[in-house]
This record gives C-alpha cells, structure tokens and sequence, in this order.
C-alpha cells in the first residue's frame, strides 16, 4: 500500500482566525479568501485521516457565511448528521487537531458536546437538527439559554418523518429559528421519493434568486405562519407547484432556492434575515457536493465517504484483503436466493450501497426498494409486504434499526409476520465511534416473542443464514453480521438453510465451555488455543442462535464442564443473558457451575480501529484467555 502525498494548503487568512469571532474584522473579500482556505485546508486534513469529504466541501461557503453573521457560540448551529462540519470544526477551535479525526484519541468525525461549546448538540443520525432547533428556541424564550438557533439539514435527512414532525412543530409555535435546506441533490446515494422530485422542481423553476436586488424587500419573505394543521394540510394540496409551499403550508417562510457557493449573496442574505425573522425561516441553498475537489465531484457518491488519499491524484490507499466484506457476501448470497426465488424482494433505507444491496438492484431492480431515510416506514412496508405474499429482506445497519424498533415489534412481530431483517454493522465499527456503534440489537431483538434471532460468526455462516431467511416462513427471522472483511474461510457455492436454534461445536475439551455468539468466534478459538497449551482443556462452540435457544446444548455445556463462559458482541441483556436465565430455569447453578458473561461494557466507547474498541471492551483473545484463568482460580 502506497503513501498518499499530502499536501500542507497555504492559509495565511486561516491562520489568523483561531475562534468563530476572529471573523468578523474581516471583509466579506477577505472572507472569500478564507473560504478557498478553508476548502484547500479541509482536503489536506481529510487526505491524511480519511473520512466524510464530499459533504464538508460542499458546505464551505456556508459554514463561513454562518460564522461571519452568527454569533457562535451563542447562537447554536445544529448540523444535521454532522458529516459536513469538517470545516465547522476548523474555524471553532480545533484546526491543530483536525488531522486526528476519527482517529483514536482523536476528534470525533461528528459534532460533540463534549468536544467543543461550538457543538451544541450532537449527531450522527439524521434528520434531528429542526427539533433540536425548536427546543434550543423555545428553552431561549422560557428564560434559557439565549442565542439564535440554527439547523443545517440535507434534502437526504428531510426524507425522515421527524423532520417534518420538527417542522410542523415549529410553524405552529412560530418560534424565531433558522433552518438551512442544504440541498446537493445527495445523502449519501442519490436521494429518493416525492421530497426530492418536489426540490427538484422547485431548482428547476428559475435561475437563483438575485437577493441583492431582493435585500430591501427581504420583510416579505416573513409572512405570518398556519397555526391549524387541517387548514395547512388542506391548502397545500392545491399548491404543492408554487415555490415553497411544502415549507410555507408548515408555517416557515420559504427563502430560495439560493446558490450555496455565492458566499457575497449567502452573507447578505443572513444578514437580513438575522436583522427582520420574526418566525420560523427556511432557506433553501442549493450547493454541490464535493465542491472544489475534482475527484470528489466526479466520484459516484461525491466524495461521502473516502479513505487516505493522494491529494493531487485523488487516488485513495485502502488495504488489500484476502476474503470479501461481510456486505458484500450479505448481497452475493441474497441475489443467488432472489434468482431462485422470485417471491424475494430487498429493502433498504438510504443505503443500497453500504448494505451490498446494489448488487441485488442491478439484476433485480424492480424488486429492490430505498426508501430514503425512513426506517420506521422500511419496517411497515416491509411488513406489508410479508403481508401480501412476498419474502421481504429489510436491510438496515443495527445503529439504524433502532429507529423503527416500535414498527418490528407492533407491525412485525405482534403479527407474527416473516419479515427477514439483515442487521449491517454489528457491534462495534471503528472510526464512526459510539453513534454508529450496533451493541444493542442482540437484546432487543432477542426478547421479542417469536423472533428468531442469528449471528453469523464469519462469511461462509453469513452466506447459509440469508438461506436460512429465505426458507423460514413461520415468523420474523434476523440475522447480523460486522463491518468490514470476512475471516478469510472459504465459501460455499451456495448458502444451505441451517436447523432453527441448533448451534454447532467445534472443538471437544471437558474444563471449560466457551460458547461463542457471532464474530468474536475467531478470537475465541485463539484464547482456547493458549489454554490449551496451559493444560487446560476447553470445549469451543458457536450459537448461532440467541433465539430460540440452543437448550440442550447449553444444557450439555453446563452439566459436563466445571466453567462456562458466553462471549458476544452486544451489550448487556443480550445473549448471556438469556443463557444464565435458561441455566437459572433449569437449577443448573445449585450444582456449582462456574458462570460468566462477555459483553460490551456499559459505557459508550470513543472512536478507533476495531481492534483497538474491542481492546479497550476487554474481548479479544488474551482477555479471553485471562477470564478463563480467573474463573478457573488459577
């Protein structure tokens, strides 16, 4: 793997501004200067770290304009999601640091309270900044924190109900706040649905506003908002073709669409609707994403996500690997079951891509469904979908899935539905860090009635438990699986359905039992080994199921071994725990048996490598091994 070159901008402008107020002695032409800076400063820093490049870049001239009108951080700008707020971070405080990001120790890749005052809320999710914006708003009116609030939210996460549960909260309180449509035309695959056909439309209606011209008459753009929602909803069906209405009919006065890059036109615009809103305001810029990188703009996401790369090339340095992304297999194996069957059909919300099913798509396009940012709607439809005869695959990351929990449990599960959900980014992911870490899915979704519940251990399990879904038709069926690459075992040609709840044992010992849920398998036979070699025998087996449970396995394990120790992925109330509850039940612990349960400890864990997070959680294979000594007293 080659060393990208990267190159250190020249900033004599940047240089100077250390804090947000450090901006505002300089003219707006001085401005501009800082804003190429700024752009050249964030490509340098994202070269070395890697990272969310194409949506930062895009953002540029808006993030100055901000911090040039704004006073910040009194005033609180909310970045949606937080991928854009790479030069946000670098204005505010944190330049020297900024080549650390997303790595261990090192700055978040999204904002932080804890991090900085400049964050006044965190993110990582989307679609959260405009109910943020309403409650920083109305805490400011009931006598908290004083200061405008302003939300920065992408045409992707306006896709989500709770952007329009925010919006139509805020036009009816009709509270001063600010919310920037920062509209690329990209989340991180091009955007879906209805919203986007509508912004479309209205980018298509005109050239940009001229606001120079439009500055003295900047009071009409304030009109007063709805306050009944039947009226709203009623109105706005007959104008859903006039500029803005969507946004009005809420009770927002509409400003736009806007260039994003006119930095001149973005401070003047601010600058009037700082000095006369009265009400909700909405601003609609439209920018582009990966602005001013060529090879971000040309590149099919726009730069989203990128690693190291060479700044002049563009040509990013990524680790060559032996065995194929669990992703990857996700997608190969559900597009070899969908041409067997076509009862088959996939959903995702958003991330066609980063859930391997574009590979599904290509072949099978009308049978494949993005959503858009909409997980609750992903899990309904799906359900829905079971409903009417198909075999629905709801591929979700396990970070995301949380965000339609109420929907599996009472549109899928209560129905007793055979929705197959594919859990992307189990346990702990890296440099995405605590928001987008999937500890929690083996406990809430192993506690729901008729759920069956798998994680795969490496890539060949993968392939045989999408199988496994595709033939179970008796009720909602999960499985989950990590980011990353596979363990490198080779694949079968095709995924075989395995018995429901009967896990698998693969190596005899008669000391101790290690039995094993999901990836951590790998690590587990290493800690065995090493026992091994201390005279200890140790019985190694896998789960692969955390519902319904593998009785008389577990059972066996117990009566025959003096110790017993659970190892998953997952936080506490997942898998262990429902083992010590069935060897509770069965009286296994009156007759000595030594028990212990690994899992994620009860804490949030900051972004690194993988390795380093699971480190840090106490469960690779010498900890495994030091659990074992303990247990056993020696």
């Amino acid at each position: 793997m080659n060393t990208p070159k990267t190159v250190r901008p020249t900033t004599p402008l940047l240089d100077r501004v250390l804090v947000p107020a450090d901006m505002k002695s300089l003219s707006d032409d001085q401005l501009c200067q800082l804003a190429d800076e700024l752009r050249a400063e964030t490509i340098s820093a994202v070269s070395v770290t890697g990272g969310h490049l194409g949506a930062g870049l895009g953002v540029v001239e808006l993030t100055v304009a901000l911090h040039a009108v704004f006073d910040t951080p009194r005033d609180k700008i909310i970045w949606d999601v937080g991928h854009q707020c790479y030069p946000h971070k670098i204005l505010t405080g944190r330049r020297d640091r900024i080549r650390t990001l997303r790595q261990e120790g090192g700055l978040s890749g999204f904002t932080k309270r804890s991090e900085s005052v400049y964050d006044p809320f965190g993110a990582a999710h989307s679609s959260t900044s405009i109910s943020a914006a309403v409650g920083f708003a109305v805490a400011r009116d009931l006598g908290g924190s004083a200061g405008d609030a302003i939300a920065v939210i992408g045409d992707g996460s306006m896709s989500a109900g709770m952007a329009f549960e925010a919006m139509n909260n805020a036009g009816h309180l009709g509270k001063r706040l600010f919310v920037i449509l920062n509209d690329n035309e990209m989340s991180i695959a091009p955007p879906v649905g209805a919203l986007s056909s509508y912004l479309s439309r209205l980018y298509a209606a005109g050239p940009f506003q001229d606001l120079k011209a439009a500055a003295k008459e900047a009071v009409s753009f304030l009109p007063e908002p709805f306050q009944e929602g039947a009226r709203r909803a009623k109105e706005m069906l007959k104008g859903m073709t006039i500029g803005g209405t969507l946004f009005e009919e809420l009770g927002f006065s509409y400003i736009g669409p806007v260039d994003g890059h006119d930095l001149e036109q973005l401070l003047l615009l601010l600058r009037t609707v700082k000095a006369r809103a009265t009400g909700p305001i909405l601003i609609h810029a439209i920018t582009t994403k990966g602005k001013g990188y060529r090879p971000a703009e040309l590149a099919q996401d726009k730069g989203h996500a990128t690693a190291k790369f060479d700044v002049i090339t563009g040509k990013q340095s990524k680790a060559i690997s032996n065995a194929p992304s669990y992703t990857k297999v996700f997608g190969q194996s559900l597009l070899a079951e969908a041409i067997k069957d076509d009862k088959i059909v996939a959903v995702t919300a958003a991330m066609p891509e980063g859930t391997g099913l574009n590979i599904f798509a290509e072949r099978f396009k009308d049978r494949c469904f993005d959503v858009g940012i909409a997980e609750q709607h992903a899990v309904t439809f799906s359900a829905a979908l079971a409903a009417g005869g198909l075999k629905p695959f709801c591929a979700l990351y396990s970070t995301f899935l949380q965000r339609g929990y109420d929907q599996v449990v009472h549109d899928v599960c209560i129905q007793r539905l055979p929705v197959r959900f594919a859990i992307d980014r189990a346990g702990l992911v890296g440099a995405d860090g605590a928001t987008h870490a999937g500890a929690f899915d083996i406990a809430f979704m192993s506690n729901l009635p008729g759920m069956v519940f798998m994680a795969a251990a490496d890539e060949a399990e993968l392939r045989h438990m999408v199988a496994t879904a595709a033939a179970y038709d008796d009720g909602p069926i999960a499985f989950r699986y990590p980011r990353g690459d596979g363990v490198g075992v080779e694949l079968p040609e095709a995924g075989g359905p395995l018995t429901i709840g009967k896990g698998r044992v693969l190596r005899e010992g008669t000391d101790v039992a290690l039995l094993s849920f999901g990836t951590r398998l790998a690590e587990v036979l290493k800690a065995a080994e090493a026992l091994v070699s201390q005279g200890i025998s140790v019985t190694v087996a896998d789960a692969r199921f955390a519902k319904p449970l593998d009785h008389a396995l577990i059972v066996q394990l117990a009566k025959n071994h003096a110790g017993f120790i659970t190892i998953e992925e997952g936080a506490i109330g997942g898998f262990g725990s429902q083992v010590a509850q069935l060897l509770a039940n069965e009286g296994l612990f009156d007759q000595g048996l030594k028990f212990r349960s690994m899992v994620l400890p009860d804490t949030f864990i900051d972004h690194a490598s993988p390795d380093a997070m699971y480190q840090a959680a106490g469960m690779n294979a010498p900890q495994i091994e030091a659990k074992v000594l303990a247990l056993m007293g020696i």
